[in-house]
């Protein structure tokens, strides 16, 4: 493992903190998108089936069982949390999934490197990844004025993105032979999504205002 996989692996992991910490600190979900949430436990549940019949070391198990169960707690608050609940805005947060969901499985089941069910399903979760965040980034366009605990939770989300692109470059530059399209296709158009939130985020951050979006 690099350097770049690891810092983008801590940001990841600190991205979803930093949501934890927001949600149970304030007991509010305002301007977190549940459909968001749920687009990524589906991509963690369909990536890491390997966890059933094969161990790599404890550091990639502790990673892979985090970002399911947080996920999962994340959704828990939002859906069940008596509180927390009553603060989540449904009307606002309307991105119909399906449209995303669909087209990745029907991708992943055509543009794959193996056909067997375990290597669709782990393809279906590239692409699904690269698109999850768009219901969030959407919801927060519609709320307007972003808290900065959000703000910081999506802008960490990106930053680990942004990370493991220089990953793949510096694997491509020491690994011979080293080559994954699909996964590099679909960090980029990830990584690019994310570029109009970043502009606006350090828009904000360097004037010392309110994160705002524009509609």
């Amino acid at each position: 493992m690099n350097i770049f996989r690891f810092a983008g692996d801590m940001t990841h992991l600190l991205s979803i903190i930093v949501l934890l910490l927001k949600i149970n600190a304030t007991k509010s979900c305002a301007g977190v998108s549940l459909k968001t949430q749920e687009l990524y436990l589906l991509v963690f549940v369909t990536r890491y089936l390997d966890l059933l019949y094969s161990y790599i070391s404890l550091y990639n198990t502790f990673m892979k069982l985090f970002f399911i169960c947080s996920s999962g707690c994340v959704i828990w608050y939002i859906r069940e949390h008596k509180t927390v609940s009553q603060t989540y805005d449904s009307a606002q947060d309307t991105f119909r999934v399906l449209f995303l969901a669909c087209p990745c499985m029907i991708l992943a089941l055509t543009v794959n490197h193996d056909f067997t069910v375990t290597e669709v399903l782990w393809t279906f979760s590239i692409y699904l990844e690269a698109v999850a965040i768009l219901p969030q980034l959407v919801l927060l366009q519609r709320t307007k004025n972003v808290d900065t605990l959000t703000g910081n939770y999506v802008f960490l989300l990106g930053g680990y993105r942004a990370l493991y692109l220089l990953n793949w470059i510096y694997r491509i530059l020491t690994e011979p032979g080293y080559r994954q399209w699909i996964v590099w296709i679909s960090g980029t158009i990830q990584t690019a999504i994310y570029c109009d939130f970043f502009y606006y985020y350090i828009k904000s951050w360097r004037n010392n205002e309110r994160l705002s979006l524009p509609s």
